[in-house]
């Protein structure tokens, strides 16, 4: 039996309990600065974060109102009432001897998320999202026999929002952690920086042959889609062939090591019960009134489900489409999503739609990221971006009316991008491309002139096209382009060398 007919007899059920902090700019419980990206080691803690005796927590009511927003991004409704517990354990990194939390009533319950993967949709159910303090950092050096502990990150505001077992693949995993990553960025919910951890996923996976759930595993602090994936891979892979030598499944918490691919075991993982939960006498329960909820649902933004609706019924490729929803949320390119949505608000004609949505990706955002550095080249601002009416011009001009070459209407479109003042920028572009020497020579008699000439000062080439050389014909239409200045029609062109050689 190979390994794909044993894997085939397992199914596996994963679930994501991802840890999204806040973009506050204090912590969860203290004053203490929120953002520890590039500061030193326990520069941004205060008395709270330190544990220090008849300290007070005070709630940070700005991480209330992200999660509110958080709850809406996630399908569901902030609850009324939630409050804190204090769930207990004993770790250098933890100062206080327990972490502040919502144990059974958390301020999110239900939700889902919708994925796609290969074509086929599916729903995974959110369990709940609670808000928590985040513990502080230990670093074990290597070769050393101390480790070190960093409290910077210590009261940091998470939001952990707790998913149903519902994904069975490694893609699924990854989906699902890409579209919540993508939520709680367009919710300005948080930064959501993988690579300074604003967003970290634990990866609770588990394989059986029976109805029942396998013992799961827990596979903690991974900071991207790839390893997400990758982990998942690894460990079903693993624990399908710790079962088939007859052993069984240690339930633990392990730990990611990108440079092997691997899994590695941590610790023995913990029940709830481990925790001793008891709801914290120091921090007021969160009362919410009906209409704090509802202010803050009016002023949500457009989501990627509802963008990806409208994108996708312009006609737009769901390659396109998922390409500008990333580019807003900065997982590719710094440009805006908001442009491209006005001017398909303004256009009437699906292919036109299309045509402006392969400029602005393939053309526009490629050259912006191409385009960094103190070096850079000049870029369109987004303000100067050309309008509905311009891309329909340049569309009639190149697709409808063949003035214009595939080159030159994408350097007529960068043109009008970098018109000055917002006048200047409405200028027509059909004059504009004539100022610039963009429109192409169609009229047959002064092509066939430099066809005439080209013919006569490439005789080899043209032999060899009269011989059935094809390919030699592009060779001489780019002389003929060359000579025109690339004014020459290139479709005209090559029926003109065509017929010149009497073919």
């Amino acid at each position: 039996m190979t390994t794909e007919d044993i894997r085939k007899q397992y199914t596996v059920t994963i679930g994501i309990e991802c840890h999204v902090q806040f973009k506050t700019k204090s912590k969860l419980f203290s004053g203490a600065d929120n953002d520890a990206r590039e500061a030193a080691p326990n520069t941004l803690v205060n008395h709270i974060d330190f544990g220090l005796p008849g300290a007070l927590p005070v709630l940070n009511k700005e991480a209330v109102r992200l999660a509110c927003r958080a709850s809406f991004a996630l399908g569901s409704e902030p609850q009324k009432f939630s409050k804190f517990d204090r769930k207990h354990y004993f770790y250098p990194d933890l100062p206080l001897g327990y972490q502040i939390t919502q144990f059974d009533e958390p301020i999110i319950l239900g939700g889902q998320v919708d994925i796609e993967v290969e074509g086929q949709k599916k729903t995974i159910g959110i369990t709940r999202a609670h808000i928590e303090a985040d513990a502080g950092k230990s670093t074990h050096p290597a070769g050393a026999d101390y480790s070190l502990v960093d409290l910077n990150r210590a009261g940091t505001p998470l939001l952990e929002i707790v998913s149903e077992p519902d994904m069975h693949s490694s893609a699924e995993a990854k989906a699902y952690a890409r579209e919540l990553y993508l939520r709680m960025k367009y919710a300005g919910v948080s930064e959501a920086n993988l690579y300074y951890g604003n967003m970290r996923f634990d990866v609770n996976v588990s394989v059986s042959k029976t109805s029942e759930l396998g013992t799961r595993t827990e596979t903690k602090n991974l900071n991207s889609f790839r390893s997400i994936e990758k982990a998942v891979e690894y460990e079903v892979a693993r624990q399908i062939d710790v079962l088939e030598r007859g052993e069984k499944i240690v339930q633990e918490t392990r730990g990611w090591d990108d440079a092997a691919q691997k899994t590695f075991s941590q610790r023995t993982k913990e029940d709830a019960h481990d925790y001793r939960y008891m709801p914290d006498p120091d921090v007021p329960p969160i009362v919410l009134e009906q209409s704090y909820i509802d202010a803050i649902k009016t002023e949500m933004p457009k989501l990627p489900p509802q963008i990806r609706e409208e994108l996708l019924a312009a006609g737009l490729r769901p390659g396109d489409a998922e390409t500008l929803i990333e580019a807003e949320a900065g997982l590719i390119s710094d440009t805006s999503l908001g442009y491209y949505l006005a001017v398909l608000a303004d256009m009437d004609d699906p292919e036109v739609k299309k045509y402006a949505a392969n400029w602005f990706i393939n053309k526009h955002m490629a050259k912006s990221q191409a385009n960094s550095g103190d070096d850079a080249e000049q870029l369109p601002v987004k303000e100067h971006l050309p309008s509905a009416r311009q891309l329909a011009d340049v569309y009639r001009l190149h697709i409808n009316e063949k003035k214009l070459s595939s080159n030159n209407a994408d350097a007529l479109l960068f043109d009008l991008s970098l018109g000055g003042s917002h006048h200047e920028h409405e200028h027509d572009p059909e004059k504009v491309a004539e100022e610039k020497g963009y429109v192409q020579v169609s009229d047959e008699g002064e092509i066939a002139k430099i066809v005439e000439q080209v013919l006569a000062e490439n005789e080899k080439a043209a032999d060899d096209v009269k011989n059935g050389e094809m390919k030699a014909i592009g060779f001489l239409v780019g002389q003929v382009m060359k000579l025109s200045k690339g004014k020459a029609n290139p479709s005209l062109t090559t029926e003109l060398i065509k017929k010149q050689l009497g073919l």
